[in-house]
C-alpha cells in the first residue's frame, strides 16, 4: 500500500524530471550535512530540536513545491501586482518592529506561533516575477526610457532600498538579477548602460553617507566596510570565520572521508548555515562535496534555459530565467564566501542551509519553476478549463498593453 502511494506521487511530478531529481538530492544532501553539522549543538542543549525543526521547514517546504507545481504560472503573473505592495508592507514593518541580529532587522515574528521569517525571501519571490510579468507586458514600448523603464526601475529601487539597510548583500544580488532579466528581456543597451550609470552612483552615494554623514545613518556601514577590509586583510579578526572555512577545505582534501567525520564543527561559526559549502567539502572532498555540488547547481540552471527556450510564453521564459538566476547567483556566492573568493555576506546555501522558512520560500522557487517547466514536458496539463481561462486572461492583458503602447 505505502510502495503504490510513493508510485502515485512520482507519477504525478511533472516538469523537468532532471530538476526534480537535484532538489530531491539536495535536499537529502542538506538533511545528512545539518545533522552532522549541529551535533556538537545538539550535545550542547542535549537534543535535537534544531535538527528536528530544519525537518519540519524541509517537509513543509517540498510540499509547498509539490502544491505549487501543479498550478499554472499564468496565474502568478497577476498574483504579483497584489503581492508587490504586500512585499513593501512587510519590508517596512521589518525595517520598524523586526527582531534584530548583528544590528540588522530582517526577521518579524508571526503572533501566536512563536515563528519567524524573513521577509527579504518573500519580496525577492515577489519582485522577479513582477519584473517578468511588466517586461512581457511591456515588450513593445521597451525603448522609451521615461516612460517604461524609469517605473520599473522605481519598483525595483524600492524593493531593493527596503531590503539594503540591514541586508546589503540580498538588496545588491536582487538587483543584479533584475538587471540581468531586463539584458534578457530585451531593454537596449543604451538603456541598460544608463541603469549602470544610476547603480554606480548610488553606491557613490552610499559610501558618502557613511563616511561623512553623522555616525549611525546608515546602521550597517562600518560591517558592510568592516568585511570589505577584513577580506583584504587575512590576519584581520574579522577573517577568523574565513580563515576556518580554509582548514576545514584543507582537512577534506580530495577523497570523500564520509558523514559525521568533521573536526571543524566543533568550533567553527555556523557550519550548518553560511560556512556549510566548507563543511561539506570537509566531509565529502573537494571532488564529490566540492565540485559536484557546484555541478548540480550549473545543471539545474542550464536545464532551466534549455526548457525555458522552448516555453510558449515569454512571460514563462523570463520568470522561470529569473528564478533560476537568483538561486544560482546566491549560491555562487555562498561558496565563493567559503573559499575566500568574496567577504563575508551571510547568504545562505540554497536548500542546503540550515534554515526556517527561507528553505520553504526556495522550494516555492523551484515550484514555480518546474511549474514553468510542465508547459514544455506536460502541456497536456493545460488543458483543463481553469487553465485555458488564465492563458485567455494573461494575452487579453497581452493585447490591451500593446495598444496602449501604440
Amino acid at each position: 500500500m505505502v510502495q503504490a502511494a510513493i508510485k502515485r506521487v512520482f507519477t504525478n511530478l511533472q516538469g523537468d524530471k532532471v530538476i526534480w531529481m537535484i532538489t530531491l538530492f539536495l535536499a537529502l544532501l542538506s538533511i545528512l550535512a545539518v545533522f552532522s553539522a549541529t551535533t556538537t549543538l545538539a550535545v550542547k542543549s542535549g537534543g535535537y530540536g534544531v535538527m528536528l525543526r530544519h525537518l519540519l521547514y524541509m517537509s513543509m517546504g517540498i510540499g509547498a513545491m509539490y502544491y505549487i507545481h501543479r498550478k499554472n504560472f499564468k496565474y502568478f503573473s497577476k498574483l504579483s501586482v497584489l503581492l508587490i505592495f504586500v512585499a513593501v508592507g512587510l519590508l517596512v514593518v521589518t525595517m520598524l518592529f523586526g527582531s534584530s541580529l548583528n544590528s540588522a532587522e530582517r526577521w518579524i515574528r508571526i503572533p501566536g506561533l512563536g515563528i519567524t521569517f524573513q521577509t527579504s525571501d518573500f519580496a525577492k519571490i515577489v519582485l522577479i516575477v513582477f519584473v517578468a510579468r511588466y517586461l512581457n507586458l511591456k515588450r513593445d514600448s521597451l525603448d522609451d526610457f521615461n516612460k517604461t523603464i524609469l517605473p520599473l526601475l522605481g519598483v525595483i529601487g524600492l524593493i531593493c532600498g527596503l531590503i539594503l539597510p540591514s541586508n546589503f548583500s540580498t538588496a545588491a544580488m536582487l538587483g543584479l538579477v533584475c538587471f540581468l532579466m531586463m539584458y534578457i528581456g530585451g531593454v537596449p543597451g543604451r538603456h541598460l548602460f544608463k541603469i549602470i550609470a544610476l547603480g554606480v552612483g548610488l553606491i557613490a552615494i552610499i559610501i558618502l553617507i557613511g563616511e561623512f554623514a553623522p555616525k549611525g545613518t546608515l546602521k550597517r556601514y562600518e560591517t558592510w566596510k568592516n568585511r570589505i577590509f577584513s577580506k583584504v586583510d587575512a590576519d584581520s579578526e574579522g577573517n577568523y570565520q574565513a580563515n576556518l572555512a580554509k582548514y576545514a577545505i584543507h582537512e577534506g582534501g580530495i577523497i570523500p572521508k564520509g558523514p559525521g567525520t568533521s573536526t571543524t564543527r566543533n568550533f567553527m561559526p555556523h557550519p550548518y548555515s553560511d560556512m556549510v559549502y566548507a563543511f561539506i567539502i570537509e566531509e565529502y572532498g573537494a571532488i564529490l562535496g566540492g565540485a559536484g555540488l557546484l555541478l548540480l547547481y550549473v545543471i539545474l540552471f542550464f536545464r532551466t534555459i534549455r526548457f525555458a527556450s522552448k516555453c510558449p510564453k515569454h512571460f514563462g521564459r523570463l520568470t522561470a530565467i529569473g528564478l533560476a538566476l537568483l538561486l544560482v547567483v546566491q549560491a555562487f556566492i555562498n561558496m565563493g564566501v567559503s573559499v575566500s573568493l568574496f567577504p563575508t555576506t551571510g547568504q545562505p546555501l540554497p536548500l542546503i542551509s540550515l534554515g526556517g522558512t527561507s528553505t520553504v520560500f526556495t522550494c516555492i522557487t523551484i515550484g514555480i519553476i518546474l511549474s514553468i517547466s510542465r508547459s514544455v514536458f506536460n502541456p497536456e496539463a493545460f488543458a483543463n478549463p481553469d487553465d485555458q481561462k488564465a492563458e485567455l486572461e494573461l494575452k487579453e492583458e497581452e493585447e490591451q498593453s500593446r495598444a496602449l503602447a501604440l
